[in-house]
């Protein structure tokens, strides 16, 4: 009997394709909807191999039920969808993709930073909605982004993307991450400080972190008052580690000055979440990622770690449990 491969959501047939000769594919059809979780659960129990994504949440007993399971290939770079730890005792592989989405991400954080600083969709609104009449001095104004501070919490990949990006607008780097990066800081040009001090000076901050049991809930109201008045708040990575009723606090009290949110705790974010309904926050729907050749990239990036592990080989992304901590 040919393995079996389960696939959470439809995938172009450029990318499954070579996977039909030897593996018995099974796949969910709907592009727009999550496959529902009674149907992942049924279908992981016979599965030898499952391609998922961060919209699919594999806990323990899930795994548990799994019995055929030999690899969890989930399609993106984090991975705190997965129950890792209950998968690796088991003896389950779980890989991801990390590498392939990082300028594309860095794009989208610094154009999401300039559409925040500039008002950007504010101002489209403002246009569609027949409320331009006359040029004046002080409308729709918005801040600096040349020469202004860009501090980065997460000096990963994607981070030192971002500081390339930003040296073309001469800003001026300063980072946190859990270890320094001597090499990074001569290279880029970028300083270390601690938390505290890089919410103190920095014009823009840059959530940048994976979301793991330290970085939960890592900016709250405490740190949201060490910013300035005028600061802009860009969050890429991942919604929990920004405590959402303290940022709306901060927000419509004008704590800090505005807000650009690829990522929230809940997706779909619900619409009548409170920060929908601020002037100061430009949200997204989680596109970081979302350019063609990306999407296109990830996906065989996961076949490819499918493969490696029905194979009986080590992926080449295998997520080790060390690396969580």
């Amino acid at each position: 009997m040919r393995p079996k491969i389960y696939i959470t959501r439809k995938l172009p047939e450029q990318i499954i394709g070579d996977l039909r000769g030897d593996y018995d594919i099974r796949m969910w059809d709907e592009e727009e909807i999550p496959v529902p979780l009674d149907v992942l659960e049924e279908e992981m129990k016979e599965a030898d191999g499952l391609l998922c994504l961060l919209t699919e949440q594999i806990d323990e007993s899930m795994i548990e039920r799994a019995v055929n399971l030999k690899i969890i290939a989930n399609m993106a770079v984090g991975h705190n969808n997965i129950d890792v730890h209950s998968a690796t005792k088991r003896g389950i592989m779980v890989t991801n993709t990390p590498g392939v989405l990082t300028e594309t991400t860095a794009d989208l954080t610094f154009g999401l930073l300039l559409a925040t600083a500039r008002r950007m969709m504010e101002a489209e609104d403002y246009l569609k909605s027949g409320k331009w009449k006359t040029w004046s001095p002080m409308q729709l104004t918005g801040q600096d982004v040349h020469g202004a501070t860009l501090g980065i919490i997460g000096l990963g990949r994607i981070g030192e993307a971002l500081a390339k990006r930003a040296k073309g607008f001469d800003m001026n780097l300063v980072y946190f991450n859990r270890s320094r990066k001597y090499e990074q800081e001569k290279e880029l040009g970028i300083d270390y400080l601690s938390l505290e001090k890089l919410l103190q000076v920095s014009d823009f901050v840059c959530v940048m972190l994976p979301l793991t049991p330290e970085t939960t809930s890592m900016i709250g109201m405490k740190q949201l008052n060490l910013m300035k008045d005028t600061a802009v708040l860009i969050n890429t990575a991942r919604g929990g580690i920004i405590d959402e009723k303290a940022l709306y606090q901060a927000l419509k009290n004008r704590v800090i000055w505005a807000a650009g949110l690829d990522v929230f705790e809940e997706e779909p974010v619900p619409v009548d979440h409170p920060l929908l309904t601020l002037p100061n926050v430009v949200t997204l729907p989680h596109i970081g990622s979302a350019s063609i050749a990306t999407r296109l990239k990830m996906a065989t990036v996961a076949v490819q770690n499918l493969k490696e592990g029905l194979a009986g080989e080590t992926p080449r992304n295998l997520v080790l449990l060390n690396k969580e901590k």
